[in-house]
């Protein structure tokens, strides 16, 4: 040596004295190349019986930090996550419990049918539809129906389509509060009773026939109200009397007293419970945003009302008593249209696709249409009414109020308009097919109803 070796940092010495290490640098890794001291490494075993325990709730997840938010509900802290398990932090441990765990995604929950009708609700209803006609049974040999039987008819249309178009404002204005509805059915229950008394003064011809078209007005009007405002079974009290004149009518005449004094009596318990109903629902509180509705928005509807009417009317021409299982049949055709309903959420939530939708669809449409209709073929033939005519006639009101009941209104108008109107001009004018028009108009109508049901309700959308 000739001199002194220096030996401050940085000098010579870190060219020849340094410890070279062979090959490439280590390159830090938390999860492969951590450095692990004896017995503070990961505890495979703990770290097992946490993913058994929590399988059913780390399964579903998608990403680690799902089990993180989960252990982190679970309460775990770091010092337990390090002393533990034997990680250094919780998105480690969250993720080996994701990768451990296999992935599941089990179906939800089934939930209840929001959808679900009230069955004894809709009997009743069936049954109040058709009850009021009893009052004819009893009245008949007083005013002779058959000689000023069009002054009936005509304000019965009149009321029929008034109260569909009252209904539907009704509703609309039922969702800004229950006062505003009451209000809307109070001014225009009056006026429709006025407007229908008044169409059938000119065909009357006399004062029995104006008075007995003048209650009918004032009972659809009122029935009307209360059926809106869902009071079923005040209606049903109310018409007890005709209940109980008509229970003696097979065996025994009841008088001219009673046969005037029992509709009467049931006409004026309507009117009462009526009001009572309407003064309940008027003290209401009263709605900050309530929005004028216009009136274009119901119109559909009451000539809705107006073309079924005509299709029930001209059957009734010939067979009376199809019109009686017609009218009972709304209570259950009522509760068709929710079980359509439920049964197309219960559709939507089982497919994956549009044209899976569609189809299955369209097999809920044919499910609810055949329960409907199977009822009525022994009914035609115990009434002796043409089953053909009756069963398309059904099918025509049930899918075009399906669709009024989606928001739907101008389509089935329409249609039930041009057959009413094709059907009518033929009995009146004599004009061939003749008697097999309103069955074959139907039929047209209701195919083209269903279609209009396909296209519109065989949307996902629809349903969502």
């Amino acid at each position: 040596m000739s001199g002194p070796m220096a030996l401050e940092p940085g000098g010579t010495e870190q060219d020849t004295l340094a410890l070279r290490l062979v090959g490439p640098p280590l390159r830090r890794d938390d999860h492969t190349l951590t450095l692990r001291l004896p017995g503070h490494g990961p505890d495979e075993e703990a770290v097992s019986r946490l993913a058994a325990e929590l399988a059913d709730r780390v399964g579903p997840a998608v990403h680690p930090y799902e089990v993180a938010a989960l252990l982190e509900a679970e309460g775990l802290t770091a010092d337990q996550i390090k002393e533990r398990y034997g990680y250094p932090n919780l998105f480690s441990l969250a993720t080996a419990l994701y990768e451990q765990v296999p992935r599941t995604f089990p179906e939800p929950a089934p939930t209840a049918d929001p959808w679900r009708p009230d069955t004894l609700r809709c009997l009743l209803r069936g049954v109040l539809f058709a009850l009021p006609g009893t009052a004819y049974l009893l009245t008949a040999p007083l005013w002779h129906p058959g000689r000023h039987a069009a002054a009936l008819v005509v304000a019965g249309l009149v009321s029929w389509a008034w109260g569909q178009a009252l209904g539907h404002r009704a509703h609309l204005r039922m969702v800004a509060g229950r006062r505003e509805a009451a209000r809307t059915l109070l001014t225009g229950a009056v006026l429709g009773a006025a407007v229908a008394t008044a169409t059938a003064v000119p065909l009357a011809g006399g004062g029995p026939a104006i008075l007995a078209a003048a209650a009918q007005s004032l009972y659809l009007a009122a029935a009307g109200v209360l059926l809106v405002l869902a009071r079923e079974r005040l209606l049903l009290a109310a018409l007890s009397p005709l209940v109980a004149g008509t229970a003696v009518l097979p065996w025994r005449d009841p008088g001219d007293l009673l046969r005037t004094g029992l509709p009467l009596l049931a006409l004026l318990a309507t009117l009462a419970v009526t009001a009572h109903a309407l003064r309940g629902a008027l003290t209401a509180p009263v709605a900050a945003d309530a929005k004028r509705l216009p009136l274009r928005w119901s119109l559909p509807y009451g000539l809705f009302g107006l073309a079924a009417g005509l299709l029930v009317l001209l059957e009734g021409r010939r067979e009376p008593y199809a019109v009686i299982v017609l009218t009972v049949s709304m209570g259950p055709a009522e509760w068709l249209l929710y079980r359509y309903r439920g049964l197309s959420v219960a559709a939507l939530r089982g497919t994956a696709t549009p044209t899976g939708f569609l189809l299955r669809s369209a097999a809920v449409l044919g499910l609810c249409l055949l329960g409907y209709l199977l009822p009525l073929l022994p009914a035609a033939y115990l009434t002796g009414a043409a089953p053909a005519t009756l069963l398309l006639l059904a099918a025509t009101l049930w899918t075009a109020l399906l669709l009024q009941a989606f928001g739907t209104a101008w389509p089935p108008a329409a249609i039930c308009l041009a057959a009413a109107g094709a059907a009518g001009a033929v009995t009146l004018l004599h004009l061939p097919p003749g008697p097999v028009a309103l069955p074959l108009c139907c039929g047209a109508a209701a195919l083209s109803l269903m279609a209009c049901v396909l296209r519109l309700l065989g949307r996902p959308s629809r349903h969502a």
